[in-house]
């Protein structure tokens, strides 16, 4: 079964207004499905996971074209960088938009290749796992999550179990929708083929089981602020290396960074950023938690519940084609709020609390930094496991994280 995904409405209207459509993200999030399931009957597709289709790319990029002829969708094009200056001149040579649609997993040096060959002429879209919404049918009905005082739903509701085992098993769309084997039996493939393989391909790293060492400890560090000294010490390497290894991870969107919010209050204010496992699933593989219950009741359980609530708010914004403004904020005596959305110049905080019972005094950090001088605060909301949305203050509610 197929599930619809947001962000095909926003591959159809970039089709219209751009002469390519370039979707990116992580492996096994189910890219091919979205563009095939959007494409029209005479779109053509071609994958460059085939050996004969990859060889003519990358040694015959022109007869490449004089074979497959537009409208096309190439997939996996990361493999075959040459086709981007023969991309440029094809869609150069029609005022057509949307003759080709581009797929890619790997954007560490992909991306670069777009910046040069197709700067004004690409849209970039990028799609994560299943959104809650997604997942139980609802995606076409997804919006951007920004907390409103009169913000409504009709979602179902979902219990803690519920929610802790859709955070343990994961958002690759083979294992919600039952496809996949079992729950570690697709994790251990998933890290020795595309983790393992890509990943040490794209930064020629040579140590197997040292990155596969320094991947578990990023994974256990999920939801706290980056150190880079703690990392590399713990995972026996060098700052250097800890930090190229990272940028590999967050480049080909196995974690993502949640930077801090600067303000006129910056001496005070945190300067590292918050790291962000993008699939709740493979960070549960790679530290260890074998069962939903061990996890929704285990030391780390806060941690994955918060990664989880960033994640779905980061896919509700991703999935309708837009880039979410999105900050954390923490002062130098620990006074934090959780997250930071900003749409039109306003600054929404939000609260990620693993709690059934939210109360008024989970929103007294938003006070308290409007009073220290962050005064463009809007209305806020305490992300939990509340069973509806209830009102906290004024200025804030708490809305369960089915809600969002």
């Amino acid at each position: 079964m197929i599930k619809e995904r947001t962000l095909r409405k926003a591959v159809k209207s970039a089709s219209k207004n751009f002469k390519v459509v370039l979707v990116v993200g992580m492996r096994q999030v189910g890219k091919t499905t979205l563009l095939k399931s959007a494409a029209e009957k005479s779109r053509e597709y071609v994958s460059l996971d085939d050996p004969a289709e990859l060889l003519l790319a990358k040694t015959e990029p022109k007869l490449f074209f004089q074979k497959h002829v537009p409208p096309l969708f190439i997939d996996e094009v990361q493999y075959a960088p040459e086709l981007f200056p023969h991309i440029k001149m094809l869609v150069d040579s029609s005022e057509k938009n949307g003759r080709v649609w581009l797929s890619g997993s790997q954007q560490f040096h992909m991306m670069q290749n777009v910046t040069e060959s197709l700067a004004g002429r690409v849209a970039v879209l990028d799609l994560m796992g299943l959104s809650l919404d997604e997942r139980r049918g609802d995606g076409t009905r997804q919006k951007p999550f920004v907390p409103a005082p009169k913000f409504k739903t009709a979602k179902p509701a979902l219990s803690s179990a519920e929610v802790f085992e859709c955070i343990w098993r994961g958002a690759f769309p083979q294992i919600c929708l039952g496809v996949a084997a079992q729950w570690d039996t697709f994790y251990k493939s998933y890290v020795q083929t595309y983790v393992e393989r890509d990943l040490r391909q794209l930064a020629q790293i040579g140590d197997v089981l040292g990155f596969l060492r320094f991947l578990r400890i990023v994974a256990a560090r999920t939801a706290q602020e980056l150190n880079f000294a703690d990392i590399s010490r713990d995972a026996e390497i060098a700052p250097a290396t800890a930090k190229k290894w990272l940028s590999v991870l967050v480049a080909s969107g196995i974690v993502f960074l949640l930077q801090p919010y600067y303000a006129n209050i910056s001496k005070r204010l945190a300067k590292s950023p918050k790291i962000y496992f993008s699939d709740t699933g493979l960070c549960a593989y790679l530290t260890s938690w074998t069962s939903k219950d061990a996890l929704e009741n285990g030391a780390m359980s806060g941690a994955f519940f918060e990664t989880f609530v960033v994640s779905e708010i980061v896919k509700s914004h991703l999935h309708n084609g837009r880039s979410p403004r999105l900050y954390y904020l923490r002062d130098n005596n620990n006074l934090e709020i959780d997250l930071l959305l900003e749409r039109d110049g306003v600054l929404h905080p939000i609260e990620i609390k693993k709690t059934s019972a939210p109360s008024k005094s989970q929103t007294a950090n938003f006070e308290k930094f409007r009073r220290a001088g962050i005064e463009n605060l809007g209305y806020g909301a305490v992300v939990c496991l509340a069973d509806a949305i209830r009102p906290l203050s004024e200025n804030a509610a708490a809305f369960p994280v089915w809600a969002i």
